[in-house]
């Protein structure tokens, strides 16, 4: 049984969760017409709010907004760019401890540990594109026909970018998102998930505290309505969309009809290729916790343990020990490391992928698999091993605490249990030998590939992020991801 102090929870929520509303062009509406949302604390079951909806009126005012300020951010002088968004850079690390406040209020992430990461992460994603904004720059070719002076490129602005945020990690998905549009010269209209409406207040706030023009940022929380509404929207100019595959599809098939283009960062099963010439000490400790942080709920987290035969048995029991030990309970407890599930769905849904990995014997139940008593949505941490690669346990993103374990005894056993899934956003590999790491990384189909222990992989805001496969396409992070939200002009001059 978890027991959850709702006395503090409801007094924490008064002091530390900004106004939900929805902001644009620099003005804060408090109510709109898609109706009310009631917020439910995920470690409480309460309501704690009522979340004002965008309907399509208000995305319609937000994107007039937004191409009204592109009149203006748009033109401005780089340098200028970058002055106001290290200003924004410098206000959000000042204001990390009200991001981490919000965390666990907002989608249940534990203030202990994923959520004091989150502040510190935004600031750095938008200090290092605040850094782009003014070296932006073409190239100068020699003349191809004799007609012609000087042939030359130009990188320029869609636009206006809609972002249409995911909800496990929302203030990140907003560092990741926004900073490099409007680094570029877009403005932006952000659609946060209704159940997560905190985070993108207080950016937008805080954006408009550094300076950052009316419009340039714009808010419409809503359901799929106003997602619908802003990708049809013939204002915008492109789409940013973090959140599974079943609803890029239907964004896919809308941005069409316009030829819209999109940008995909979608779901994953990653696999974590760990090999008996590791330290386990070190490295068992890690693929366990990390792949239940945030109570499972990301995308990259590894989530398939591929284990070389020589130690299997012994990581198994490791593992167990490791996640059996994993503290369990109240999101605002310093201590706790899995708190609770976004909301009673997600609950359900992980609760039912375990319970028919137990009924068809995907694989051997060896920790945990139950609802956990609590009036918030709280499920055991578990472990299956010995899993069937073709099961749903180990093809299907769970989004919860939930780690799927499996022997091999090859390199290329590994490699193709690894790519046998039609995800391909990350893959970890966990070994000493550095020629297997450098052999391997290519023949891994993931968009990203990580080595050894170390840090979430999408806390580096130079490194591209993004996957292949069902996984999506295009990439946040580094020079990659600040071309996502550019176009090309090529010039040509002709000798008069």
């Amino acid at each position: 049984m978890v027991t959850v102090d709702v006395k503090l929870h409801q007094e924490r929520a008064e002091r530390d969760l900004p106004r939900p509303r929805i902001v644009i062009g620099g003005k804060d509406l408090h109510e709109a017409s898609g109706g009310w949302y009631e917020h439910i604390n995920p470690a409480t079951g309460l309501v704690q709010a009522r979340i004002p909806l965008a309907g399509r009126a208000e995305v319609d005012r937000a994107v007039a907004a937004a191409r009204q300020a592109f009149d203006v951010w748009g033109t401005m002088r780089p340098a200028g760019r970058r002055r106001l968004l290290t200003r924004f850079a410098q206000l959000i690390r000042d204001h990390i401890e009200d991001f981490a406040a919000i965390c666990p209020l907002e989608n249940g992430v534990c203030i202990g540990g994923w959520a004091e990461n989150v502040g510190p992460h935004v600031a750095e994603w938008t200090e290092y594109y605040a850094g782009w904004a003014d070296k932006l720059e073409g190239m100068v070719g020699a003349a191809y026909s004799p007609h012609e002076n000087v042939e030359y490129t130009l990188a320029e602005p869609y636009g206006v970018i809609g972002h249409i945020i995911t909800w496990n990690s929302p203030a990140l998905s907003l560092a990741m998102k926004v900073p490099p549009s409007l680094a570029a010269g877009n403005t932006v209209v952000i659609k946060p998930a209704e159940s997560t409406p905190y985070s993108a207040v207080l950016f937008a706030d805080l954006a408009r505290e550094a300076g950052i023009p009316d419009g340039v940022i714009n808010v419409v929380t809503g359901p799929g309505d106003a997602g619908a509404a802003l990708v049809t929207h013939p204002g915008v100019d492109k789409i940013s969309f973090t959140g599974g595959p079943a609803t890029a599809r239907r964004i896919m098939a809308a941005a069409a009809q316009s030829l819209k283009p999109v940008l995909f960062e979608l779901g994953g099963k990653s696999a974590n290729l760990l090999f008996a010439d590791t330290d386990l000490d070190t490295v068992v400790p890690y693929c366990a916790a990390f792949a239940l942080s945030n109570t499972g709920q990301g995308c990259a987290l590894p989530t398939r343990l591929l284990v070389e035969r020589p130690v299997y048995d012994e990581v198994v029991a490791r593992v167990t020990a490791v996640v059996a030990h994993l503290p369990v309970g109240d999101p605002l407890d310093p201590t706790t490391y899995i708190g609770p599930l976004i909301d009673a769905t997600a609950r359900a849904r992980v609760q039912g992928v375990i319970d028919k990995a137990v009924e068809e014997r995907a694989g051997r139940l060896v920790l945990g698999g139950e609802r956990i008593e609590s009036d918030g949505y709280f499920v055991s941490p578990t472990v299956f091993a010995d899993v069937d690669n073709r099961s749903d346990l180990a093809q299907r993103e769970i989004f919860g605490p939930v780690l799927a374990v499996m022997p091999f005894d090859t390199e290329d056993e590994a490699v193709a249990l690894a790519n046998d899934t039609e995800y391909g956003l990350s893959a970890y590999i966990q070994s000493r030998d550095i020629a297997r790491v450098n052999r391997l990384v290519p023949r891994l189909r993931a968009g990203t590939v990580y080595a050894n222990p170390g840090p979430n992989p999408i806390t580096s805001p130079a490194t591209p992020f993004g996957g292949v496969g069902v996984s999506g396409f295009g990439r946040e992070g580094g020079r990659a991801g600040l071309a996502e939200f550019i176009h090309v002009k090529g010039v040509g001059v002709a000798r008069v």
